[in-house]
């Protein structure tokens, strides 16, 4: 199957504005921005036919081509990373049997998180979106408790069935457990992560549908496809000794410039 990895990447953000261009240094001290990062992270997955940065900003777009990316403009009206990977898509051209949103965000999404869901979504027919969910540690939970009690949004978290269908997808911390954790136990709490594979008729019709309370509520957007009726099939992944964490406040940068060079990425 046809496979292309879209990175969507906005200038505006509310929480981070030029979020996608902040540098990040790694191991040996060398600053690479955010959305050069996010595309090495993509272009490190095998099995992918075509990868491409999707934007409706100069600077990010010059940034992106001067390190070699292909870059596709998208519209300004693009309310979230979906929205744009849809605009893309019809862009493009061309007909690719899965879509990969590897969000310009996640710089440190090993390379095995996007084979798995690809490899996922090859093997159950049936589904029209996938994602990758992350069982958490308790470093990870106690950061994302952390970040809770100082009014920081931190990562999200998803819950879903016996069948790995989501149920939900919140910026809360779900399921409540009401116990500590220590290194070594079993947390039962899931880590989302941002990426998302979509059949390309499921990516097509999100543009057009209903935007629920939900959604704008958590500020999440895969909620609107599960606000529609659509199922979004869970792929837990392993973590494999990696860190993963996704930048959301400027708070981030230090965690995540420590995390690379405790992997000695440069």
């Amino acid at each position: 199957m046809s496979v292309v990895v879209i990175i969507p990447a906005r200038y505006a953000s509310t929480r981070y504005p030029g979020k996608p261009l902040v540098a990040l240094k790694g191991a040996g001290g060398q600053s690479r921005t955010l959305i050069r990062r996010s595309w090495d992270a993509a272009m490190a997955a095998g099995g992918i036919d075509r990868v491409v940065v999707a934007t409706d900003d100069d600077r990010i777009a010059a940034e992106a081509r001067g390190f070699g990316a292909e870059v596709v403009m998208t519209s300004a009206d693009c309310a979230n990373g979906t929205e744009r990977c849809a605009d893309a898509l019809a862009r493009l051209g061309g007909e690719y049997e899965i879509v990969v949103n590897l969000q310009g965000d996640a710089p440190l999404t090993p390379h095995w998180f996007v084979e798995d869901l690809v490899a996922a979504m090859k093997a159950n027919a049936t589904a029209s979106v996938a994602t990758p969910v992350l069982r958490c540690d308790a470093d990870a939970l106690n950061g994302f408790l952390e970040d809770r009690r100082s009014g920081q949004v931190g990562g999200t978290t998803a819950v879903f069935d016996l069948n790995l269908r989501a149920l939900y997808f919140s910026k809360e911390v779900i399921p409540y457990t009401g116990r500590t954790y220590r290194d070594g136990d079993v947390v039962p709490v899931f880590h989302h992560v941002g990426v998302y594979a979509y059949r390309p008729d499921a990516l097509i019709a999100y543009s057009s549908a209903v935007s629920g309370p939900l959604e704008r509520l958590e500020g999440l957007e895969q909620l609107r496809f599960m606000e529609n009726g659509v199922d979004i099939l869970c792929v837990e992944v392993e973590g494999r000794g990696r860190a993963f964490w996704e930048l959301n406040n400027p708070s981030d940068v230090a965690r995540i410039e420590r995390k690379l060079a405790e992997m000695g990425v440069e």
